[in-house]
């Protein structure tokens, strides 16, 4: 036969040159489940070890100490009028380092907030209290800011966008909720949490808006982060369930055998019920259009879709924007109430001396107009260094950089943040 004629010089030529022993095509193939199994423990420990490492002895993340110079500027007043205070021994105290120098922790700026906002509404300003601690007031209809940060194309910066806008509105003294809806849980990680060893059962938003008896209050799955004023509700492959059984919950529904809210409706039941603790709750959905993604779209007052401008990317979104615009027009029709306060397109990982990138962003900014926010987040070594450690540009130090790249990184983070920041304060008419 012509395969065996063919088939024997080249076995004789491999045992010759020693390139193929006789027994490696005698060894078993591999399990699939064994061998990827394995390896998730392998990584898994390696993670473990790595948060050890680098965040004990608690094995949690910490947040740094802050200068006095840069908790003056969180605050919004000169770092001569926080030395002022100190020395008057008036708001918390900061902890003094070498040379003098004054350091203050997230919970101490905070504090401060606090001191400050009570001292100018001990003298009736309101409008000076409210620029120190911005606080959304319900009662003067000053409704919960929910923001889904979206993009069904992975690689978008959904995740480092999401992640950054949850800690800015932090740090300038907003009362944020992160939630990770993306089982992938990649935000739950860089807020210290490593889903395997950290979460069991409902421990995710999946546990209050699933249909069974086994739901929970949102309440009670809500966890605290090493960033005061930020809330999270962590993420993993749990939430991949609420794909599953939202089309059987919809046939039984059919059938007339649930009565409970429909899908869409589902996370803006659970948010509701939290709301009067929080001023702005960013949503980080998965990289797909499935169940999740449209229930936090329908749940959320205003989207930031991130971009790429890369024309593989631009045209991804294209059909995003279509298949979204379908879905929720089903949505509307079926009861859902979709009202944004605003959309946005962000331009991510952009670099600004890359022609075509410059074109694709022009492109953009013709068809959509304001819709795009102006300043986009840049391409930063800073941002990936960040990241080999599980860590966001806020904070990491400024030392671990040189003071070009650090700064030039934070100054665009900040202004497309500082967008975002005005547009939630101009829904709530500011």
């Amino acid at each position: 036969m012509v395969g065996t004629n063919e088939e024997e010089p080249m076995a004789v030529s491999a045992k010759k040159s020693g390139a193929l022993s006789a027994d490696v095509t005698a060894q078993p193939r591999m399990l699939a489940d064994e061998a990827i199994a394995r390896d998730a423990r392998a990584l898994s420990e390696q993670l473990k070890a790595m948060r050890e490492r680098l965040f004990p002895p608690a094995s949690m993340k910490t947040l740094r100490a802050f200068s006095s110079g840069e908790a003056a500027k969180l605050i919004g007043v000169s770092d001569g009028y926080l030395r002022q205070l100190s020395l008057a021994g008036e708001g918390p105290q900061p902890e003094t380092g070498a040379g003098g120098r004054r350091f203050y922790s997230l919970a101490d700026i905070n504090a401060l907030r606090h001191y400050l906002a009570d001292q100018a509404l001990a003298k009736g300003n309101h409008a000076k209290a409210r620029s120190y601690l911005p606080h959304r007031d319900g009662a003067r209809g000053e409704h919960l800011q929910v923001i889904s940060v979206t993009n069904f194309k992975g690689g978008s910066g959904k995740t480092t966008s999401a992640v950054h806008l949850a800690q800015y509105l932090g740090l300038t003294g907003h009362r944020v909720l992160a939630i990770d809806l993306d089982p992938q849980a990649s935000l739950s990680a860089l807020f210290g949490y490593q889903p395997e060893l950290d979460l069991t059962g409902n421990d995710t938003l999946y546990g209050a808006i699933r249909y069974d008896a086994e739901q929970r209050p949102l309440s009670d799955i809500i966890r605290g982060t090493y960033f005061p004023g930020v809330d999270i509700i962590p993420g993993n492959i749990e939430l991949q369930e609420f794909e599953h059984v939202t089309p059987q919950a919809l046939a039984r529904r059919q059938e007339g055998q649930d009565a409970g809210p429909l899908f869409f409706a589902r996370i803006q039941a659970a948010i509701q019920t939290v709301e009067a603790d929080y001023d702005v709750v960013v949503i980080d959905c998965p990289p797909q259009l499935g169940y999740l993604t449209l229930s936090a779209l329908c749940a959320s007052t205003s989207v930031v879709v991130t971009v790429h401008p890369q024309m593989l990317d631009v045209a991804s979104m294209n059909q995003f924007l279509f298949m979204t615009s379908d879905l929720l027009s089903v949505v509307r029709e079926a009861g859902g109430t979709l009202n944004f306060d605003f959309l946005r397109y962000l331009v991510t990982r952009f670099e600004p001396n890359d022609g075509p990138q410059a074109q694709i962003v022009g492109f953009m900014r013709s068809l959509f107009g304001e819709r795009v926010l102006t300043a986009p987040m840049l391409k930063s070594t800073a941002v990936s260094d960040a990241g080999l450690t599980k860590q966001t540009l806020y904070e990491v130090g400024r030392e671990n950089f040189t003071r070009t790249t650090y700064d030039r990184a934070v100054e665009a983070m900040n202004a497309v943040n500082g967008e975002v920041e005005a547009l939630i304060h101009s829904a709530w008419g500011w």
